[in-house]
């Protein structure tokens, strides 16, 4: 099949597609005689795991890393979960920074009358942060 209907099987763009190529992370598709890229249902499965990876966070590096692992059956299961909990935390950590974030944006937004005065504790918080 040519790269749009991989494309579409897989749910990414062809643009990256025709990226994870060019660094590796997959296979470059074979040529037909036209020089088209032909894929086959094994490359759109790889495809699919790519994008459902990449859906869940995980980085370009990981990607590789868990590509690798799917393909050795030899693999031990702890060095997958090692990738997937390091995922996690990296999530929790995320989230404690928008919590941070919402905490002060609240507090900052309760302290502001809302009003036609030119007085506003949000900007002069943000005044303060650069040190002005």
């Amino acid at each position: 099949m040519n790269i749009s209907d991989a494309a579409e099987r897989a749910g990414l763009p062809t643009k990256t597609i025709r990226y994870y190529e060019e660094i590796g992370l997959v296979a470059p598709a074979r040529r037909r005689d036209n020089g088209y890229r032909d894929y086959a249902d094994r490359d759109v499965h790889m495809l699919r795991f790519l994008s459902r990876a990449r859906g869940l966070g995980f980085s370009v590096a990981e990607c590789r890393a868990l590509v690798a692992l799917y393909g050795d059956t030899d693999r031990k299961s702890s060095d997958v979960k090692e990738i997937a909990l390091k995922r996690v935390s990296d999530i929790d950590a995320k989230i404690a920074a928008l919590q941070a974030m919402r905490a002060t944006l609240v507090d900052l937004s309760e302290n502001c009358h809302g009003d036609d005065r030119p007085d506003c504790p949000i900007i002069d918080d943000l005044a303060n942060e650069l040190g002005g």
